[in-house]
């Protein structure tokens, strides 16, 4: 797991599938702390 963006948040929208929950999961394992918005 790197640390990159360990200590920011992220917002990300229209993260129920596709390319949003992969950026989701990305900023994740970057080490940030993800908030998440869909319609599903």
């Amino acid at each position: 797991m790197s640390t990159r963006l360990a200590g920011r948040t992220a917002l990300v929208t229209g993260a129920t599938s596709n390319i949003g929950r992969a950026v989701a999961e990305a900023f994740a394992a970057e080490g940030a702390l993800v908030a998440v918005s869909g319609r599903s």
